[in-house]
């Protein structure tokens, strides 16, 4: 919690363009937003599965269509459907070093 992973997404989706309200999906678990790249629209679908229970739940609220929808993902809270994630998957760490400093580490799945 308040490591920055929702500005984090918001710095990405101003990276690709995105021009709808970005913000935390914690009560809506899915937010879609769209940009637009090449002439064509695209979505990014920002996800979070803090308030779900086990991979049953996120099923259920259309995360794996989702994740497998060839369109861009960001997910926070992924230990909380570890099963789901495609095996392409790069996973991004946030570490709190200070008031405002932030350490990412980026792997493959």
């Amino acid at each position: 919690m308040g490591s920055g992973k929702t500005t984090f997404i918001h710095a990405l989706c101003d990276v690709k363009g995105v021009t709808d309200v970005v913000g935390s999906p914690t009560f809506s678990i899915i937010n879609e937003y769209a940009f637009s790249e090449n002439g064509q629209v695209k979505k990014i679908f920002h996800i979070d599965l803090y308030r779900l229970k086990n991979e049953e739940e996120a099923v259920r609220a259309g995360v794996e269509d989702c994740l497998y929808s060839n369109h861009i993902c960001f997910v926070e809270w992924p230990e909380k459907a570890p099963g789901l994630f495609p095996v392409d998957t790069i996973q991004v760490f946030i570490e709190v070093t200070g008031l405002e400093n932030r350490r990412l580490t980026i792997k493959d799945k």
